[in-house]
């Protein structure tokens, strides 16, 4: 049950030599991450005249949006990852840097968001902590505004009489976090959730979720559709595949 100090305290102490690009291997490399499975996803979105991604790392996916925002703001409950991007991307005058407490936004204006992003980050996050995110979404989004959060699933696992997983949490996911407590959250606000890819994540099960949530009334407004991915994975060697011919030099 990742904390948000204790999220603090693993991505300050890691290394980060990669920049976070090891993480893309299993799609044969960032570019073919986000070419190849989330562009394909989240075209129908972008280019957006203002872009907020939360937990960027250092960088791995905010090379993309940038290139399709003409205002990008990054927040991170991690000064060493802002502090990092800041660098990164200093050539980029259109980016804005926040440090939060892992769950606010409370540093951006309300309306404003055209377009809200989370990738492989808020997995690490409990139920408690992606409530708040919902609830300032719920405020940050313009009204067309849609958001792409990427968030665990495991909750949907948990055993009700002891709490427990029956397999192993191999890759640090939320426990208590679900796609139905995200859909059930947007319905305290002003939020619908009107979109959710359950996939896997190196195993079996649908740990993992991709919930597209957008404020009520706006043009994406729909009832929710969700769609269980066990072909995730198939599809990231799929692209992976790709990219061993496709890559030169």
């Amino acid at each position: 049950m990742p904390t948000i100090a204790e999220n603090r305290n693993v991505w300050t102490q890691y290394e980060w030599s990669g920049q976070g690009d090891e993480w893309s291997s299993v799609w044969g490399g960032t570019s073919f991450l986000w070419w190849g499975m989330l562009f394909p996803r989240l075209h129908g979105f972008l280019p957006a005249k203002s872009v907020l991604e939360i937990a960027p790392g250092f960088g791995r996916c905010t090379q993309f949006l940038a290139r399709f925002s003409e205002r990008l703001v990054v927040v991170d409950l991690n000064q060493r990852c802002i502090d990092a991007c800041r660098e990164r991307f200093r050539a980029s005058s259109h980016l804005e840097y926040h440090v939060n407490d892992g769950r606010s936004l409370d540093m951006v204006k309300d309306g404003t968001v055209d377009f809200a992003f989370s990738y492989d980050s808020l997995v690490h996050a409990e139920g408690d902590v992606l409530d708040d995110y919902v609830s300032e979404l719920g405020k940050k989004l313009a009204p067309d505004g849609i958001a792409f959060i990427h968030h665990s699933n495991l909750g949907a696992f948990l055993d009700p009489k002891t709490g427990a997983l029956p397999f192993e949490n191999a890759h640090w996911r939320a426990t208590t976090m679900s796609a139905s407590r995200l859909e059930s959250r947007c319905a305290t606000t002003d939020l619908a959730c009107v979109g959710q890819e359950l996939i896997t994540w190196g195993g079996p099960h649908l740990s993992d979720c991709f919930s597209l949530l957008t404020r009520r009334g706006s043009r994406w407004e729909r009832k929710n559709t969700i769609h269980e991915n066990l072909g995730f994975m198939d599809e990231a060697k799929s692209i992976a595949s790709m990219a061993s011919l496709y890559r030169l030099g």
